[in-house]
């Protein structure tokens, strides 16, 4: 699996600059930004293929440093919440396999997390400032439809990101 760092992200974490990615398969494929919510540095990631968003909110000093490990937990606490059985969750999580660092994964998956921000801003009133976990406010910017490349129509990150896992 790839998780994909934009340029704000690799400077907040002092990073160098990562490789690009080489997973053709986008459902493998995740892109990551840090955001600023109600003052608190926080994890936005969008999965390239479907859309489908979730938020770790106030994340510590510590756990930046363990980019993968902060993305695993926040996936599975976002899908579980969501309706995903736990051993879906792991499965798609093994069949990714290791989880690798590199760079965003081009211009229309920038663009969907573009979107994905400006859906989080515009639903800042489902944020629980008392979890990481943001399975409300989740749930609001999944639901939301929007146009996607690659699906007909209006459709929400939910509804995609189900029908990416069962192709």
């Amino acid at each position: 699996m790839e998780l994909g760092l934009t340029f704000p992200l690799q400077r907040f974490l002092k990073a160098k600059t990562p490789a690009c990615g080489t997973e053709p398969d986008r459902r493998f494929c995740w892109d990551l930004h840090v955001i600023d919510l109600r003052g608190r540095r926080c994890l936005l990631s969008v999965h390239c293929h479907s859309r489908y968003t979730f938020v770790r909110y106030d994340v510590s000093p510590l756990q930046w440093t363990d980019i993968p490990g902060l993305f695993r937990e926040g996936l599975f606490d976002s899908l579980t919440a969501a309706g995903f059985a736990s051993n879906q969750v792991e499965k798609y999580l093994h069949q990714a396999g290791h989880m690798e660092i590199t760079r965003t994964h081009g211009r229309r998956e920038v663009a969907f997390l573009n979107r994905a921000w400006e859906d989080v801003l515009a639903l800042d009133l489902c944020l629980d400032t008392a979890g990481q976990a943001q399975p409300l406010l989740d749930l609001a910017v999944n639901t939301r439809p929007s146009r996607c490349v690659g699906f007909e129509g209006l459709g929400m990150g939910l509804e995609r990101i189900d029908a990416a896992w069962n192709k």
